[in-house]
């Protein structure tokens, strides 16, 4: 047979602040699995936006060894689009110390925002 207090303590159960503390508790765990999903979110779409930007530079890169011609110095905007998207691609000209060989720089855009850069060196034909 319990006492009565034995069946006080039994019947008693959590305190407001053991309460407010597991709660504390949880909010914070919930708060960083929200944050570490978001991040897991941009992630996939900045990759995504580097890999659709990646082929438009090359495409435009792959265009001007294509030629056969060595590109004249300057800057040039191309529009390009991919998977639906609408990229430009800035492809800046420059000279070399050898005369044979250009610079070209092709940064793409996306609405104004730099999204990657690649160069190479284009020699004469």
């Amino acid at each position: 047979m319990s006492t009565p207090c034995t069946a006080r303590r039994l019947a008693r159960g959590f305190t407001l602040i053991e309460v407010l503390v597991a709660l504390g508790i949880v909010a914070i765990a919930l708060l960083a699995g929200t944050q570490a999903t978001s991040a897991l979110t941009r992630n996939a779409a900045r990759q995504s936006d580097v890999l659709l930007a990646h082929l438009c530079a090359e495409n435009e890169l792959i265009k001007t060894r294509l030629s056969r011609q060595l590109p004249p110095v300057g800057d040039s905007l191309q529009p390009c689009e991919q998977a639906g998207r609408r990229f430009d691609v800035s492809l800046v000209v420059r000279p070399t110390p050898n005369p044979g060989f250009r610079r070209v720089d092709a940064q793409v855009l996306d609405a104004g925002t730099p999204v990657l850069r690649v160069s190479t060196i284009v020699g004469r034909y």
